[in-house]
């Protein structure tokens, strides 16, 4: 490949691909990510969007205020619409979790009374060994 004066290789012209968001618009997203300097990162159809403010793991709906070649930025506009009814399902798995561990103590203490047992048939060989 030839090289030109500089002794760097031009790649051509970049080419203006479009991007599946623009500037004003206001998307549901979750934020996946937090970048190097604490702001969320969100992706719409793959395309990087950075949320200033935004935590990981957060439903929330945003709205576009510069998109660059890469990337996007934007600012949080408030709860995304179906995080309401995220937070109602979670709430349901909570009070059906609730109900579980009160099964699952009932099963430690018979795990906890058979340890007992055990120890103390192991007491008695010992006491047995030492007479």
């Amino acid at each position: 490949m030839p090289f030109r004066r500089g002794g760097f290789r031009r790649f051509g012209p970049r080419m203006d691909i479009p991007k599946p968001v623009k500037t004003g618009e206001e998307y549901d997203v979750e934020i996946s990510e937090v970048g190097s300097r604490g702001d969320g990162i969100a992706r719409v159809k793959n395309f990087v969007v950075f949320v200033a403010g935004a935590k990981q793991g957060e439903k929330v709906r945003i709205k576009i205020t510069d998109v660059r070649d890469r990337f996007a930025t934007g600012e949080k506009v408030g709860a995304a619409e179906g995080a309401v009814e995220a937070t109602e399902e979670v709430a349901e798995k909570e009070v059906a979790e609730e109900e579980v561990p009160e099964a699952e103590e009932g099963a430690t203490e018979e795990v906890a009374t058979e340890s007992e047992e055990e120890v103390k048939s192991e007491e008695e060989v010992e006491s047995e060994e030492e007479e």
